[in-house]
């Protein structure tokens, strides 16, 4: 379906970007990212992107990196596109070979195919993991990032508090005050017993 979507043989052929995608999960479905590198058709390197995507599938994860490369393409111009996968599944989805069942990658499809066909030419294409490493070296630093601020700095550490609370009048009433120093962030998280 997707394994060379190209203008007619008489147009002058654009040169092709090159994009390596990966995309993967810790625990499946887990803490998720993607990672992509394209190549402009010299071979230069003009995008690294990376990116957690909460907890999915690698999978999922997988059909985003193809997801950012073509949005890539279209935000920046480019015509002509050549996907690098180590993804059997997706390339074999993509090329028509495997029916997408996932109701998950369903939508993820569609919306991949309306960016390819945009495209002058598009081609994706199976290679080893060890063909794709700085793609899969995206992917790593995404998931180890998580949970950073965007600062880069480790979380503040956290600590739980138990508050006994009762409801009177529509309005939560603690049992005791709290006390805070200015600036301290909250996550307030309720159990309602009755």
């Amino acid at each position: 379906m997707f394994a060379d979507v190209s203008a007619e043989p008489s147009k002058q052929v654009t040169a092709a970007f090159q994009a390596n995608i990966d995309g993967g999960s810790r625990g499946n479905p887990g803490p998720a990212a993607y990672g992509v590198v394209i190549r402009d058709p010299r071979g230069e390197v003009v995008a690294r992107l990376k990116k957690y995507i909460g907890q999915n599938t690698n999978n999922v994860a997988e059909y985003f990196g193809l997801i950012a490369a073509l949005d890539y393409a279209h935000t920046h111009g480019v015509r002509a596109l050549r996907v690098e996968s180590d993804s059997e599944l997706l390339v074999k989805q993509m090329r028509g070979l495997y029916k997408v069942k996932s109701e998950d990658l369903k939508p993820l499809f569609e919306r991949i195919k309306k960016m390819a066909a945009a495209l002058e030419s598009f081609r994706i294409d199976h290679v080893y993991r060890e063909q794709n490493r700085e793609a899969d070296a995206l992917v790593n630093q995404a998931l180890d990032e998580t949970g950073r601020s965007s600062t880069g700095a480790p979380p503040a550490k956290e600590n739980t508090i138990r508050l006994v609370g009762r409801c009177r009048g529509g309005r939560l009433e603690l049992a005791e005050p709290l006390h805070f120093p200015d600036g301290t962030e909250v996550e307030i998280l309720l159990r309602v017993k009755k």
